[in-house]
């Protein structure tokens, strides 16, 4: 082969490079004292991606020396303004834009995951081809599932149908241009800020698709029942504030959510108690829905192949109440003027 025409395939060539390497994603961690999960999730990314922005939240386990060791870009929050997922996320990109301002992708992760090694050149090469995705996710699966009745709960939680879907969680791959064009997450939101972005990004007309990948492994610990009500307080916090932002038609499941709660856990049990004297107790009946309802799902779940569907059905009609709480909370807070704190469930983790 000629010199000339080597030097030609490499201009042709040079184009391309550039091309794959812009598109390689960035990662944008958050964490705050997550220990030795903290330790996995970064090695899972080191050589993987670049660049590499840790965003801390006030660690004091080592976190952030850890990260520096590595050569990993940390930011750490102002501890003066309230710590969230969403500011905590928005600050990661902001850095990682300043470092390589033509990257077109990033991964969110939680500093409490592990990201499969095969994930990310899966969800690259997906929107390499589907320009009109803005996002993609995979499969997180629990790290310890066995370990306690709420940790499979939350392997369930997680495992989403496979397609076009109308939101993510916490961790994905974006387009960048996507998310700075829709102003990133609410950073004002304490609990469910992805579902929240991928509603502005669908009215934008960007697409959200989660494929059948292993993502990454989570590590919930969840090992209490007041870690899991906690949780589930959040989650009703989180689908009531939502609910208020986005009220469109199409955006009817946030409504809807909320309301069956506040069926369940408030205005059933109102009833057949309140009534119970003016009835003789025969409205304490009604109580007997709660079973039925918990037999109607479990009959589902086995349907679908899930292996503990009682289990699955009485834990999914118990969570009424707390994320009631968690509705109450949002809603209270609404009119009294007062913005809720930050609701943590999980304990911090030594090194």
């Amino acid at each position: 082969m000629s010199t000339a025409l080597v030097a030609d395939c490499v201009t042709l060539l040079q184009p391309l490079s550039r091309t794959r390497c812009m598109r390689r994603p960035g990662a944008v961690v958050i964490g705050r004292n997550e220990g030795k999960r903290f330790v996995r999730c970064l090695d899972s990314l080191l050589g993987r991606v670049n660049p590499i922005v840790y965003v801390d939240s006030g660690s004091t386990d080592g976190s952030i020396e850890y990260a520096r060791e590595h050569g990993v870009e940390v930011v750490e929050l102002d501890s003066s303004i309230p710590f969230t997922a969403a500011r905590a996320r928005n600050a990661g990109l902001d850095r990682a834009r300043e470092l390589t301002p033509d990257a077109e992708l990033v991964m969110f992760v939680d500093g409490d995951c592990e990201v499969n090694p095969e994930w990310l050149p899966t969800a690259e090469r997906f929107l390499d081809e589907h320009e009109d995705y803005a996002v993609v996710c995979g499969r997180r699966r629990e790290r310890h599932p066995g370990a306690s009745v709420y940790n499979y709960l939350c392997d369930v939680e997680w495992n989403t149908p496979v397609g076009d879907a109308r939101g993510c969680g916490g961790d994905a791959v974006m387009r960048v241009r996507a998310f700075t064009a829709v102003g990133g997450f609410n950073a004002s939101l304490i609990a469910g800020e992805e579902p929240e972005l991928c509603v502005r990004l669908r009215a934008a007309g960007w697409k959200i698709r989660r494929l059948d990948q292993e993502m990454t492994l989570h590590d919930a610990d969840v090992t209490r029942f007041s870690q899991w009500w906690t949780r589930a307080v959040r989650a009703g916090h989180a689908f009531a504030e939502v609910a208020v932002m986005h009220s469109a038609p199409s955006e009817r499941q946030w409504t809807k959510k909320p309301m069956k709660t506040a069926i369940w856990a408030l205005v059933l049990p109102s009833l057949a108690l309140g009534l119970a004297p003016l009835s003789n107790g025969l409205s304490l009946g009604l109580l007997l829905l709660y079973p039925l309802n918990i037999a109607r799902i479990a009959a589902r779940l086995h349907r679908e192949g899930e292996p503990r569907p009682w289990t699955v059905a009485s834990f999914l009609m118990l969570s009424k109440f707390p994320e009631a709480l968690g509705w109450l909370r949002y809603h209270t807070g609404r009119v009294t003027g007062r913005r809720s704190k930050l609701i943590e469930y999980k304990a911090s983790q030594a090194e």
